[in-house]
């Protein structure tokens, strides 16, 4: 039986409740939204998305964009009332929000729990307390254990949202931030490499030359080894860099870092290249299968793999199988 297919329907609120801003943050930039949704919006979304759910598809309903915690309680309460009766009849699994680990109590948690919050995503960005203090964010890395011990008190999955390229940071750091999460017990992640993006606190330090971001390929070398490590122990990538808003694309939004469409797809080539240059491999007519679900990877975008390959071996053509674990893969010569 083939697994079932998960779909999200985003609702996205703005950041009506974070304490501070960010250096690196323009909520309403990088999230596209500008105001807190109407009613009458929010069901509308609903409606649109849960329309092309085929039959038997796992659906969330997610609340993204601000620190949602940090929203008054009634407040909260107003939202999850709204969104109930579509969840009930379209079969909805469960509810997922965006916070701060700041905004994590007993009190609240108890409260998602109550109204059908499955998973909590944390936006933790970094467990170095050197860089939590660089970017302002408020917090320690302490902060974020403790608020992850409560969520999972009550059952609720953790997600760990990361950041690479931060002000103060390094490679090993983010390293070392991705196996903490991991220890820390998150079934799911996000890995978002910082981008300087107009209107913040680090856009004015780039322009006055007080940070530097990560080349797109230092970013994607990276997170290789972070996407690698999160994969490869069972912690579900939910995405990888940004999405490419209008306003990145067209760089009005976005002055400087490691942005690009397909920056995904661009890390998991890398993966798969390594995976092939440490790989004994015989000189003839080759057939590669490798996993269903990472075909375009193992190819390589733009064919960079296989173009490798091709300079190796003879002839090389890639199969698909559903049954091989990922990065893994079979040779037929």
């Amino acid at each position: 039986m083939p697994p079932l297919k998960h779909r999200t329907i985003p609702i996205f609120v703005p950041e009506v409740s974070c304490p501070n801003q960010c250096i690196y943050c323009n909520q309403r930039v990088i999230s596209g939204q500008q105001k807190m949704p109407t009613d009458e919006e929010i069901t509308a979304t609903i409606e649109r998305y849960s329309s092309s759910f085929e039959a038997g598809t796992h659906v969330e309903l997610a609340f993204f964009g601000g620190n949602f915690t940090g929203i008054p309680m009634s407040e909260q309460q107003r939202l999850f009332d709204l969104v109930r009766p579509y969840c009930q009849r379209l079969g909805v699994q469960g509810i997922r929000l965006s916070t701060r680990p700041d905004y994590i109590s007993d009190e609240k948690v108890d409260f998602l729990k109550a109204n059908g919050v499955t998973t909590v995503e944390l936006g933790v960005q970094s467990l170095d307390d050197e860089v939590l203090a660089r970017i302002r964010r408020g917090y320690t890395a302490e902060t974020v254990e403790r608020a992850a011990a409560i969520i999972q008190k009550r059952d609720i999955e953790v997600g760990m949202q990361m950041m690479l390229g931060l002000p103060g940071d390094t490679a090993e750091k983010s390293l070392r931030t991705a196996r903490r999460i991991i220890e820390l017990g998150a079934t799911n992640t996000r890995i978002y490499p910082t981008l300087v993006v107009a209107r913040t606190m680090l856009a004015r330090w780039y322009e006055q030359g007080l940070y530097t971001p990560l080349t797109l390929q230092e970013a994607v070398n990276q997170c290789k080894d972070i996407l690698y490590l999160f994969e490869t122990n069972n912690i579900t990538v939910l995405r990888v860099g940004l999405h490419p808003t209008e306003g990145f694309i067209s760089h009005t939004d976005y002055l400087a870092g490691p942005f690009h469409v397909a920056f995904k797809e661009l890390v998991q080539t890398e993966i798969w290249h390594d995976i092939f240059c440490k790989a004994t491999l015989p000189a003839g007519d080759l057939v590669i299968t490798v996993p269903e679900s990472q075909l375009n990877a193992a190819v390589g975008h733009g064919g960079k793999n296989r173009n490798a390959l091709q300079q190796r071996c003879r002839s090389v053509k890639f199969r698909t199988s559903p049954n091989l674990k990922p990065y893994t893969f079979e040779v037929n010569a």
